[in-house]
């Protein structure tokens, strides 16, 4: 993958956010760190107070179970479309002219439907991988290789 020098690759899952910058070139990319963000994201046991219940029989006979919502899934989508907004942010700012994503096909999933335009303008390429706990010079070779 080209990946052009001074652009902005992000690394997210649904809990963490990597944003570097291309200090190389398009073929050998030297990435380094501009921001970090974390979000804490507690396992949907520990956020949920109850589990789904049941509902009541109406009128004509029909019930039945109620779905669980899930609320770590819920944390990570609202952390996926804060992040999208983010980079709405700095695309209006021209804080970068190219932007190359890596996430989770979920997360990037979730990414997508937020995208600004300005942000979808400066999209080069994504990258369905999860890579935010992989060191950066492996991260530069996946890139390279892709």
């Amino acid at each position: 993958m080209q990946v052009p020098h001074n652009s902005v690759i992000l690394v997210a899952d649904g809990r963490k956010s990597l944003f570097f910058r291309n200090q190389g070139d398009a073929d050998f990319p030297n990435l380094s760190v501009v921001e970090k963000e974390t979000h804490p994201n507690p396992a949907h046991h520990e956020q949920a107070s109850d589990l789904a219940g049941q509902s009541m029989k109406t009128a004509d006979g029909i019930g039945g179970s109620m779905q669980e919502v899930d609320f770590h899934q819920q944390e990570e989508d609202r952390f996926a479309a804060e992040t999208a907004a983010m980079l709405k942010d700095r695309a209006l700012r021209n804080e970068y002219d190219a932007l190359v994503v890596v996430a989770p096909p979920r997360t990037l999933g979730e990414l997508r439907k937020h995208y600004h335009v300005e942000v979808e303008k400066r999209l080069v390429a994504e990258l369905p991988k999860d890579l935010v706990n992989v060191p950066v010079p492996e991260i530069e070779k996946i890139l390279q290789d892709a």
